[in-house]
């Protein structure tokens, strides 16, 4: 199991490292299906700090400040709600809440039509908090900050550099939230381990593996890894 996730754990960084998103995505569902649905995103939401980490300097020179600084802000206010929800809901509830919310992730392209009404100063203040209440909860922010950068017609260059340090802020708050995974250290330090080659080979694959096939993996694993949380979820539900 621990060959699986890791593997899992290598792909999900180089997409992280070509298309600037989706490591928590991409990694959730072979997480929670080995660590659960609470160890699991806190193991999770700790490697994608480390990745943040990693991704954050190439990126610095594009954020857009002003529009990072209200979303984190927002985010970071709501985040204890996040974590609180995810403390108290049973498991199989739980489980059902991170499927839905990787549902609500992969689908945020089709949120187009909504999208364009979030904008502009409130419309950062609305996607950050909800985007630091399902980082804490879930891991899986992007939904709410995708919609914002489409609404307000925010340069993907620009939207992509700037997330980086939005999920290093969500994610370290997350981490001081949720607290330190309790899995063995040495599982820890090769999952650990295993995102820090994952951003190394992704820098090198960001100069060779176009955008679009990237997103068409990404799609994949992460479809394949939320369709299996859910089916767990309602087999949960129904024992």
């Amino acid at each position: 199991m621990l060959v699986l996730i890791a593997a899992a754990t290598v792909l999900a960084s180089v997409i992280q490292r070509v298309t600037g998103l989706a490591f928590v995505l991409v990694l959730i569902g072979p997480i929670v299906l080995a660590y659960g649905p609470v160890e699991g995103v806190t193991v999770a939401v700790l490697l994608a700090v480390i990745a943040s980490l990693f991704a954050v300097p190439s990126a610095w020179r594009e954020v857009d400040w002003p529009r990072t600084l209200w979303l984190l802000g927002a985010g970071v206010i709501a985040a204890p709600l996040g974590a609180l929800t995810a403390a108290a809901l049973p498991e199989p509830a739980l489980l059902a809440l991170i499927g839905a919310m990787g549902v609500l992730a992969l689908s945020a392209q089709r949120l187009g039509p909504l999208a364009r009404h979030v904008r502009g100063r409130p419309g950062a203040i609305g996607a950050g908090a909800v985007a630091g209440f399902m980082h804490a909860s879930s891991g899986l922010s992007g939904p709410a900050l995708a919609s914002f950068a489409l609404g307000d017609d925010w340069p993907q260059r620009r939207f992509a550099a700037s997330a980086q340090i939005i999920f290093l802020g969500y994610g370290a708050v997350s981490v001081a939230l949720r607290g330190l995974p309790t899995i063995a250290p040495i599982e820890l330090g090769v999952l650990a381990v295993c995102t820090v080659v994952g951003m190394l080979a992704g820098a090198y694959a960001a100069r060779r593996v176009a955008p679009a096939l990237a997103r068409r993996v990404m799609l994949l694993c992460a479809w394949a890894g939320t369709l299996v949380v859910l089916g767990r979820a309602i087999a949960a539900l129904l024992g």
